[in-house]
């Protein structure tokens, strides 16, 4: 058998090698922790660390950047970039964005926690801005839900139940009952920091500074591009505002996806 026959046949077992994103979809890349429940708990405080927020969002960044995004967001263990419909990196290979948002999340939260982290991915998509906004309202509505569960469970645990009995003292309680729950320990949820409810959004922003020339003898203003990290992010059908403004034209407000 000739090589070049031989290789062929190897490469044609790549089977998803040749797997793209349609061209003119939107892309939303999204990377997740792996096994980030035991990870935190043995690291971090619970429900909520300062020191780990700061973590996700140094990653978010970096993936950002290297994915060149239009808007990234973290809550929990979890970042969504979008990308927009003429993004072409990779010919979006869908094998390689995903393997390599990957490894980017990984490598840049292991260098700045200084101890081995992974993630995993999966490529989102849209056939328009419209839907970009929806995918944003729900990822929020996750958040607010996951804040809500997570700091009951955890006020349970801490007030002295086990695991099993926190979770069977949650099982098929609405909303109302955990800000009840809460309110009981003396919590007000709609009193917490916005970052730990409604998450945590980057984007890269034009800023103008002055300064002054000394040569010529005059002020000038020039403009750098510089990422904005916003931890009060708005909700409902003002974060679906603040997403369509950010993604381009193209988007238009409809009813915001809430919690239960």
């Amino acid at each position: 058998m000739r090589w070049s026959e031989f290789e062929a046949g190897q490469r044609a077992r790549e089977w998803f090698h040749g797997l793209t994103a349609p061209v003119g979809q939107w892309m939303v890349v999204r990377v997740d922790g792996r096994s980030f429940t035991r990870f935190t708990e043995e690291r971090f405080d619970k429900p909520f660390d300062a020191g780990f927020s700061r973590l996700m969002v140094e990653t978010a960044q970096a993936l950002l950047t290297e994915l060149d995004g239009r808007y990234a967001y973290t809550e929990s263990d979890e970042i969504s970039v979008v990308l927009d419909p003429r993004h072409d990196l990779f010919g979006r290979s869908v094998e390689k964005i995903v393997s390599i948002s990957a490894g980017i999340a990984s490598a840049a939260f292991t260098h700045t926690a200084g101890t081995p982290a992974h993630f995993d991915s999966r490529i989102w998509l849209g056939a328009s801005a419209d839907d970009v906004v929806d995918y944003a309202s729900w990822r929020q509505a996750d958040a607010t839900r996951c804040a809500l569960n997570g700091w009951c469970y955890w006020t349970l645990r801490k007030a002295g139940a086990t695991r099993q009995e926190a979770t069977r003292r949650l099982e098929r309680t609405s909303a109302a009952d955990k800000n009840e729950l809460l309110f009981q320990h003396g919590i007000n949820f709609t009193e917490l920091p916005a970052w730990q409810r409604r998450g945590i959004g980057l984007w890269w922003a034009d800023r103008s500074r002055v300064g002054h020339d000394p040569v010529r003898g005059v002020d000038v203003t020039t403009t750098r591009r510089e990422l904005h990290v916003e931890r009060e992010l708005p909700m409902k059908d003002a974060y679906r505002d603040l997403v369509t403004r950010l993604i381009g034209e193209g988007a238009t407000p409809r009813h915001p996806v809430t919690a239960g």
